[in-house]
């Protein structure tokens, strides 16, 4: 790993410690070695080195293409631990990208919303991180993230809001490749989000389906992992 890697997390730390009242439930969740897909919901761009960190294991996470436009930026994003992904169209270089890193037995993180809730309650998924499982056969590891959402501005960090990264028990999706379609495709997507919405309070799970139904290419799901 590069060393910026290391550094990051030992200043992430420092600075959630300052901003920040963190509480990790279920630590005991996250297996200890071999390949693991993290998903979570989104409420802060804070959320991923939170997760890093509290996993307490190597990981990677993927990026919106956006916060790597910037040279500067770039640099630190991606020697933290991330790799870019085009939403919104196929995106078959990041899909690679997933598949080496879950080969190299580490921790991949995801955000199916694929984008930060504005009103802290869980969005739609999409059916990205469901394909990455279904075709790797990696177990998925559910996590919900509550309080980041109040890390905004000075006066947020200042207040030391409670956060909690509340991780549930790993599973395995139960489909065939062979099955894999679009409908299958999406209900494993719904099974996913609601994993994901057992672990929040009921003030941060949506009211309606949690699966965007996007459209797919193909029978293996091409098109659907953006």
């Amino acid at each position: 790993m590069p060393w910026f890697y290391y550094v990051g997390r030992v200043i992430a730390r420092i600075l959630l410690f300052l901003f920040t009242r963190r509480r990790v439930e279920g630590k005991e969740n996250v297996p200890q070695d071999g390949a693991i897909l993290v998903v979570a919901n989104h409420l802060n761009l804070s959320d991923p080195p939170l997760l890093a960190i509290s996993l307490g294991r190597k990981s990677i996470f993927m990026a919106k293409e956006e916060l790597f436009r910037s040279p500067f930026l770039s640099y630190f994003i991606k020697n933290f631990g991330a790799f870019p992904v085009h939403r919104g169209r196929i995106d078959r270089k990041a899909f690679h990208h997933a598949k080496h890193v879950l080969g190299d037995g580490l921790a991949l993180i995801m955000f199916p919303e694929a984008t930060r809730s504005k009103d802290a309650r869980l969005k739609p998924g999409l059916p990205g991180s469901a394909l990455i499982a279904m075709r790797s056969g990696v177990p998925i590891l559910p996590v919900g993230i509550t309080g980041t959402e109040k890390l905004k501005g000075i006066g947020g960090m200042l207040s030391r809001p409670q956060v909690t990264v509340s991780i549930g028990k790993p599973f395995r999706p139960q489909t065939d490749l062979a099955k894999l379609d679009r409908d299958e495709l999406n209900r494993q997507t719904e099974f996913i989000m609601q994993r994901i919405a057992e672990l929040l309070p009921p003030r941060y799970r949506d009211q309606g389906r949690r699966v965007h139904h996007t459209p797919c290419k193909g029978a293996t799901g091409d098109g659907c992992y953006q």
